[in-house]
């Protein structure tokens, strides 16, 4: 079940026949980042690589496994690090089990200083060092200057693997220091079996997977958080009835993402092209471009702000309310 997905696996088998000691891997959310950074991490690392990867079965390989590796640095927002099981310094944990603060969702420029201090270390197993920043777009200014000049001048046996969700919120001068990989997207067929190999009934793949734009690991983030692949179905015509009972137990971000995607659809559909993440026949007929394009303005400017304080109820009906009007809206 935690077998590498297929097409990670062959772009990991890809990038490890290249040279080069940093590389930024680009795409958008669930194509497997995460995945294929931490794959190279393994296979640079690994006492016994192959063509293929890391072999999976040396001390290095289940150091990484066990994430206690010397030799790689992983640097995440402390939110991601606790979702991932990676391990966070004393100072950090102390201060979290004691309430002083909440775990950051930025990565923090105290976290690139220990990089930084690891990067001039010798490597303790001898086959070299690896930093993996995931997602790189939560770099801060002032924690991805600190980045540059490492990037840059590598000091010893040392490799970047940056992985990002937005690499054109990177700084210019970050991306032009990286090798560029552009995440490629799996077959249908591949995502669909993966999916299922994760437990997610094949009644509801296709589903999910649509629901996802095609991308399998949003999917079964879709999956895990507990919807109903049906609901999925029946959201365009709740919505456009006013009914926020549809959204019961949803996170408000979860809600905004699902309005932007049946506003995209229901716009695709409007302009004569075809749907991505619903079906045309559940899509209600809207008629107002006028109406649905200022609605997708409405929608960006909240996602802006969609993790910050706020009466989430208030919220929802707003958005919904928002939502009815424009869907039933005529030019």
């Amino acid at each position: 079940m935690n077998a590498v997905p297929p097409w990670i696996a062959a772009q990991a088998s890809q990038l490890l026949t290249q040279r080069g000691h940093a590389w930024l891997l680009a795409g958008p959310s669930g194509l497997g980042q995460y995945d294929l950074a931490l794959a190279l991490a393994s296979a640079w690392l690994c006492e016994q690589p192959s063509g293929e990867g890391a072999c999976g079965q040396c001390g290095s390989c289940h150091a990484v496994a066990v994430r206690t590796h010397a030799d790689l640095c992983v640097l995440m927002p402390e939110t991601l690090m606790l979702t991932l099981a990676w391990p966070l310094g004393e100072k950090v944990q102390s201060e979290l089990d004691s309430a002083k603060r909440k775990p950051s969702k930025e990565i923090k420029a105290e976290a690139m200083r220990d990089a930084i201090e690891f990067s001039q270390r010798t490597s303790a197993r001898g086959r070299g060092k690896v930093v993996l920043v995931y997602p790189a777009e939560r770099m801060n200014h002032v924690t991805a200057n600190g980045l540059l000049k490492t990037l840059e001048e590598p000091s010893g046996d040392l490799k970047f693997v940056l992985a990002s969700e937005a690499a054109h919120q990177l700084l210019p001068t970050v991306r032009s220091r990286c090798l560029w990989h552009a995440m490629a997207w799996p077959l249908a067929e591949q995502a669909l079996a993966w999916l299922q190999g994760q437990g997610v009934p094949s009644a509801q793949a296709g589903i999910v997977l649509r629901a996802a734009g095609g991308r399998p690991q949003d999917a079964l983030q879709f999956f895990q958080s507990g919807r109903d692949a049906a609901v999925w179905q029946a959201l365009p015509a709740a919505v456009a009835r006013g009914e926020l009972a549809v959204f019961k137990d949803w996170a408000p971000a979860q809600v905004v993402d699902a309005l932007h995607k049946l506003c995209h659809d229901t716009l695709a559909v409007l302009a004569g092209a075809s749907p991505r993440f619903f079906e045309s026949a559940q899509l209600p007929k809207a008629g107002s471009l006028r109406a649905l394009s200022d609605w997708s303005r409405a929608l960006t400017a909240t996602s802006r702000t969609v993790e910050h304080p706020y009466n989430a109820g208030l919220m929802l009906e707003a958005l919904v309310s928002q939502a009815r009007i424009a869907l039933n809206t005529r030019a």
